[in-house]
Formats: structure tokens, sequence, C-alpha cells
């Protein structure tokens, strides 16, 4: 007991201090916060999920206490508690028929860190604005001002990047009698536009949020169980990561999150974040379907090689495609038909 513990707070310590130097706001705080979930799910792995508690608990407590209880609390529900759940799904089993330990399947699992990601967004969002109205207006705020810096950038590239400027004088204050200024008038028809699109970004925003923590999350797990299988203490076999698939029911949560994302307020936002997170996660399946489908044909190494060349050049279009892979491999199922008949 003395040892998990001890293993635990260390790398609650190291999580904490990784992700408390993003207030420093450079591009090398900006790497370290990215890589704060890791020693929790590193000690999860090779030690114990309780010691990945431990961690969590501890990193969450020491950034509340030493820079800010709110600091502390988000760091909990948004990287450490998720850190120590799939830790715990991923050292789950139990005894076979035949006696051998059977594993979590990879394919739940992959399903869990997309709801994982789903969930841990919408925390931080009831932490950071517990009134629904004050985060959409945040949302948009954020939104309007990514639309502004683009239009600005399209209009004149070649403008310097602005350094820090002096404050501007404050104009006079207005004589006594004298008339206000004249309002404004019509709106401005790209001004418009620019709040409509940046509207219905806003809309979308927790899909895209979720759909890119997905995929940190798992490329996390993935690399966390590397680091341990390498020191020798992975507590569980390495699986066939090529043969990863989601079971079908997770196809009926696709559909109720995007029922649930008509509905106003945070349940709302819950259900475009999950719809978001399972994009990812059968983006994912999609890729490990290729993989696995791939094996033993000629010219393998070309093929995966011209498929990541394909999802690099097209900027995320060929990531849609590779997303109705993933859910029609879901559903038609083949591959487990194939492998209980024996693969060729």
């Amino acid at each position: 007991m003395t040892q998990f513990l001890g293993i635990g707070i260390g790398a609650g310590l190291v999580s904490a201090l990784l992700f408390g130097v993003l207030l420093k706001a450079t591009a090398l705080a900006i790497l370290l916060y990215l890589l704060a979930p890791l020693p929790i799910l590193i000690v999860g792995l090779g030690w114990s999920h309780r010691a990945a508690l431990v961690a969590a608990v501890t990193g969450a407590l020491a950034l509340a206490l030493v820079v800010q209880p709110f600091l502390g609390l988000g760091f909990f529900a948004y990287l450490a508690l998720p850190a120590w759940w799939l830790a715990y799904l991923a050292l789950l089993g139990r005894p076979g028929a035949d006696g051998t330990m059977e594993w979590y399947p990879t394919g739940r699992l992959l399903a869990w860190t997309a709801g994982t990601a789903g969930l841990a967004f919408v925390a931080i969002a009831v932490i950071a604005a517990p009134n629904y109205e004050t985060f959409q207006s945040q949302l948009r705020g954020m939104t309007r001002t990514l639309i502004q810096v683009r239009a600005d950038r399209t209009a004149n590239p070649a403008a310097p990047v602005p350094g820090p400027a002096a404050p501007a004088p404050k104009p006079d204050a207005p004589e006594a009698g004298a008339e206000a200024p004249a309002e404004s008038g019509p709106q401005d028809p790209a001004e418009a536009t620019r709040t409509e699109v940046a509207n219905a970004l806003a809309a979308i925003a927790p899909g895209l949020a979720t759909h890119g923590l997905t995929v940190l999350l798992t490329f996390y797990l993935w690399a966390a169980a590397r680091i341990v299988r390498i020191s020798g203490r992975l507590l569980r076999p390495w699986p066939d990561l090529a043969a990863t698939m989601m079971p079908r029911r997770v196809l009926g949560v696709l559909v109720g999150a995007v029922v649930l994302a008509l509905v106003p307020g945070y349940p709302g936002t819950l259900g475009v974040a999950v719809a978001g997170a399972l994009s990812a996660a059968f983006a994912i399946q999609g890729l490990a379907a290729f993989h696995d489908r791939s094996r033993g044909r000629p010219g393998r190494l070309a093929l995966l090689l011209g498929l990541y060349l394909i999802l690099f050049f097209t900027q995320g279009v060929a990531l849609l495609a590779l997303t109705l892979f993933g859910m029609a491999d879901t559903a038609l199922d083949r591959r487990r038909h194939r492998d209980a008949a024996g693969r060729p």
C-alpha cells in the first residue's frame, strides 16, 4: 500500500506541474501541458488504478492549494479523472471458461474514451460557467474573434503581426449640451455574415473540442501503455489494436447523442460533445479496420503510407470517409464473423 501511495503522490505532483505551466502561455508550456495526463496513466497501467486515483487527487489538491481552487477542480474533471478511469478500464479482466484471463476489449475501451471526452468537456464547461447563457456568450465571443482574425489575415496577408502598443488616448468627454454621436447605420453585410458563421461554429464547437480530446486521450493511453510495456510492468498482454471494433450499440448511442443535441441548454451541449467524440472514435476504428484488412496483402506498406498522406494533405476531408468506414465496420460486423470462421 505504501508503494502505490508514494508513486501515486509523485505522479500526481508531476502531472500538476505539467498542467500548471500552461499559465506561462508559451509554446513550451503548451507542449508540457499536453503531457499532463501521461504520469497518471503510466502509474495506473504499471502499478494499479489506485495509484492513478491517488495521483489524480494529489495533483488536483496541489493545484488548488498552490495556484487556485478553480484550476485544481478543472484539472481533476478534465484530465486527471478521465486518465484514472481509462487506466481502470484498461486493466479490467476476468477468468475465461478455459482459465485464461479475458481482458477488457479494446473496442469498448475506445467507446469509453469517446464517452469520457464528452463528459469531461461538459464538466469543465459547467465548472467554468454554471449559467448556460454565459457559456454560450463565451463560445460566441471566441468564435467571433477567430472569424475576425481569419478575415483580417485574408484581407491583408502581408500585414505584420501587431506587437504590444501603447494605450490609445481616451477621448475627451463631450461638453454639456453637445449632441451625442449619431448611431451607426445598418449592419455591414460582411459583418452579419461573419456573425452568422461565428454563431454556427459556436453551436458545433463542443463537438470539435471533444473530437480532438478523444484523439488525444487515445494517444495518451497508447503512449502510456507503450512506456509501461518497455519497462516490463504492463499488467495485461499487448492487444491486437488493428482488431479494435466497437459494439453495435455504440451506433445507438451516437443516434441518441444527435437527438439530445436538439435539446436546449447543457443537455444539448452534452449531445453535441458526445456526437463529436464518437465521430473521432469511429474514425480511429476506421483506421484500425484499414490496418486489419490490409494485413497479408502485397504492397501493404505503400497502401498505409498512401492513406496517411491523404489524411494529411486533405486536411480532414478524408477523415469523414474514414469515420463512415468505421461506422460501416461496426454496423456490418464482418470482421468479427470472419474471425469466428478463421482468418484466410
